[in-house]
C-alpha cells in the first residue's frame, strides 16, 4: 500500500467520525427538551366525589350516669333490726321491696294509743250527740220564752263542734301513727342496683343520715358533648312517641372491639359546657346493666365511665360526600380539571368524623386531588399516574 492509499483511508475515518459526532450533537438536545416537558408536571393521585343523600355519623363523648338514683334515708329513728340479703353492693332488688326493718315495738305502742284515744273521743262525740237530742226537745217546748240568740247554747252546738273537732284530730293521731309504723320498714323506692350499703342489724338510724345508695337499672343517661354546629343535624324528639336519633354507645377502654349498645337521643340540655362551649345532649340506654333475660351477652354500662357515642343524624340531601383529608385550608377542595390545577372553594354543610359534606363547590364528576402537594399553585401541571390513566 502506497501513501496515497494511507492517506485517503486516513482522511476517510476523520470525515467519518465527524459525521458521527454530528448527528449525536443534533439529536440530543431534542431528547432532552421532551424528558423535561414531562416531569414539570406534578405527579397526582385522583378520587371521583359521591353524590346523593347521606346520613352523617355525629361522634361525641360523654359520661354515664344514672337516670334515677337516691340517698336511701329513714324517715323516724330507731333501732335496725333486719336487713334483707339483697341489700348489699351490687345487688339487684325490686320496687317495693322492704330493704331494712327498724324495731318496731315503740310504734306499734304508740299505733294502739292513738287507736284507744280515737275510741273514747268517738264514745264522747256520741254521747254529746244524745244530749243535743234532749236539748233539741227541751228547746221545741220552751220555743218562744228563749231568746234566738241563745239558740245555739241550749242546743249544745259548741260542745258538740268541740267533739267532733277531737274526734277529728283523734283519727288524723291514728293516721300519723300508721304511717311511723310503715316506715319502719324501709322500701326500695324503684327498682334498683345497690351501689353502698352504710347500715347493719343494731345501727342507730334517724332522719337524714344516709342508709344506703340506688341507682335505677330501667335506663342510664348518656351525657354526650358535640360541637353546637352539629345540633341542627340531630333528631330530638317533641313528645314521647315522636322519632328522635338513634345512638351507639362504646366503652373503648374495657369492650372488646366492635362492641357496642344501642341507646338513643332524649333531649337537649339548654346550657353548654362551660370549659369547652360545646353543646350537651342526653342519650338513654335500656337495660344498662344488661340485667334483663333479653339482654344477655351485651356489656353493661358503669356509672361515671367515660363512652364514644356516635349519633345518626338526619339525611343530608344533593350533597357530595368527601374524606376529610381531601378538604383543604380554607374550605377548598383540589380539583384537577384539563390536567391543570384548579383550587376549588366549597360550601360545607357538616364535618363529622370521617367525612365532609358538601353543598356547593363540586359537581358529580369532578376528579379530586389526593396527593398532598408540596407547591400549590392554581394552573400547575398536573398528569396522572399510569395505572390511573390508563382507567
Amino acid at each position: 500500500m502506497n501513501w496515497k492509499t494511507t492517506l485517503f483511508l486516513c482522511v476517510a475515518i476523520l470525515f467519518g467520525a465527524a459525521a458521527a459526532l454530528a448527528a449525536i450533537y443534533m439529536t440530543e438536545p431534542k431528547a432532552e427538551r421532551s424528558s423535561a416537558t414531562r416531569q414539570t408536571a406534578m405527579l397526582v393521585e385522583v378520587a371521583g366525589v359521591e353524590y346523593g343523600t347521606f346520613r352523617p355519623t355525629i361522634s361525641a363523648m360523654g359520661s354515664v350516669r344514672p337516670e334515677k338514683e337516691i340517698m336511701l334515708s329513714p324517715r323516724i329513728s330507731g333501732e335496725v333490726v333486719s336487713v334483707s340479703e339483697s341489700f348489699s353492693p351490687g345487688s339487684f332488688v325490686n320496687e317495693g321491696e322492704v330493704l331494712l326493718q327498724i324495731d318496731p315495738a315503740d310504734y306499734e305502742a304508740a299505733l294502739l294509743e292513738r287507736q284507744s284515744e280515737l275510741r273514747q273521743t268517738t264514745a264522747d262525740l256520741e254521747l254529746e250527740l244524745g244530749r243535743q237530742d234532749l236539748a233539741k226537745k227541751d228547746y221545741e217546748e220552751l220555743e218562744g220564752t228563749i231568746s234566738s240568740e241563745y239558740k245555739t247554747l241550749v242546743l249544745r252546738q259548741p260542745q258538740l263542734n268541740t267533739a267532733r273537732a277531737r274526734v277529728e284530730a283523734a283519727q288524723a293521731a291514728v293516721r300519723r301513727a300508721e304511717l311511723d309504723l310503715e316506715r319502719t320498714r324501709i322500701r326500695a323506692p324503684f327498682s334498683a342496683q345497690v351501689l353502698t350499703r352504710d347500715a347493719n342489724i343494731g345501727s342507730q338510724v334517724s332522719p337524714g343520715e344516709t342508709l344506703g345508695r340506688l341507682v335505677g337499672t330501667d335506663y342510664y343517661w348518656v351525657e354526650a358533648a358535640v360541637p353546637v354546629s352539629s345540633v341542627r343535624w340531630i333528631d330530638f324528639p317533641i313528645e314521647s312517641d315522636s322519632p328522635r336519633s338513634a345512638a351507639r354507645i362504646r366503652n373503648r377502654a374495657a369492650w372488646p372491639e366492635d362492641t357496642y349498645r344501642d341507646g338513643q337521643v332524649d333531649s337537649l340540655i339548654g346550657a353548654l359546657e362551660s370549659q369547652t362551649r360545646l353543646a350537651r345532649v342526653l342519650l338513654t340506654v335500656a337495660d344498662p346493666l344488661a340485667h334483663d333475660p333479653g339482654s344477655q351477652g351485651l356489656q353493661p354500662l358503669m356509672v361515671g365511665s367515660y363512652v364514644e357515642a356516635k349519633i345518626d343524624g338526619k339525611p343530608i340531601e344533593n350533597a357530595v360526600r368527601l374524606k376529610r383529608d381531601y378538604l383543604r385550608k380554607n374550605d377548598t377542595v383540589w380539583v384537577m380539571e384539563d390536567g391543570v390545577l384548579d383550587i376549588r372553594e366549597v360550601q360545607v354543610v357538616l364535618r363529622d368524623k370521617e367525612f365532609a359534606y358538601i353543598s356547593e363547590g363540586l359537581d358529580r364528576d369532578d376528579l379530586v386531588v389526593t396527593t398532598l402537594l408540596a407547591t400549590v399553585i392554581e394552573g400547575a401541571a398536573l398528569r396522572l399516574r399510569d395505572e390511573q390513566a390508563a382507567e
